[in-house]
């Protein structure tokens, strides 16, 4: 029994080193069954015992990539500012996140699509956004917050699909979402214009890089393997 244990907790260590690496590489929807059990010199049953889908793959790198964000966010906002600016920060990082890196473009994507990582991030978020914004909503509980995460996430999600380009600049995206999701959250307009206005005096493209390679480097220690160069490129926004 310990055996098959250790054997399992070794299999599995060498299916998500290979599925994080090829989803970071090459993409998660170009990333196939048949690729993941022959780089990671698995058999297919094993692989499919534990993980019956990629959907469960990606949840496990959903949880890591997510895990931090907000503490990020708070290292940049001013401990000082109201916690919407923490808030503003973390969506914006995202956002560039995915104008820098194609494969995380997919891999959010999908994150904010499927039911098991969705799910996890509307769970995720749901304590946050009340923490965030509870003095706006005395009366709502968190399954209310919860209710509006799945909205707001929706929104996230199509303005990470829509490119950036030189009719939508990455700073007007910001500024859209951003405006949709405060009013959402009863910020004040005054408020709100504040926020944008703090969003837009922060170089965010670098610091949404920095956030990228030290999540590359969280990423390579924990699975235990490099990225090609290549992979680590940055898109023109």
């Amino acid at each position: 029994m310990i055996y098959l244990r250790r054997d399992s907790s070794e299999t599995k260590r060498k299916i998500l080193t290979v599925c994080v690496r090829l989803f970071l590489e090459q993409g998660y929807k170009n990333t196939s069954v048949s690729q993941i059990v022959d780089e990671a010199g698995v058999a297919r049953g094993s692989y499919l015992n534990l993980f019956p889908t990629k959907d469960r793959i990606l949840l496990e790198l959903t949880e890591t990539m997510f895990g931090g964000q907000f503490g990020v966010a708070r290292s940049i906002a001013d401990s000082k500012l109201p916690p919407v600016y923490a808030y503003a920060v973390e969506t914006a990082i995202q956002l560039t996140l995915t104008e820098l890196n194609e494969n995380l473009r997919e891999i959010y994507i999908e994150a904010y699509s499927l039911p098991d990582t969705s799910e996890y991030i509307y769970l995720h978020t749901t304590a946050e956004l009340k923490q965030i914004f509870g003095e706006n909503f005395p009366d709502d509980t968190e399954s209310d917050f919860y209710e509006m995460e799945i909205g707001t996430a929706g929104l996230m999600r199509s303005y990470m699909a829509r490119k950036c380009d030189i009719h939508f600049p990455l700073e007007r995206k910001l500024s859209r979402f951003l405006t949709a999701a405060m009013r959402v959250y009863r910020v004040p307009e005054a408020e709100q214009a504040k926020v944008l206005a703090f969003i837009q005096s922060l170089d965010i493209k670098a610091i949404a890089t920095e956030v990228m390679y030290k999540l590359f480097a969280m990423l390579e220690m924990k699975y235990d393997f490099k990225l090609s160069k290549d992979s680590k490129g940055e898109e023109t926004i």
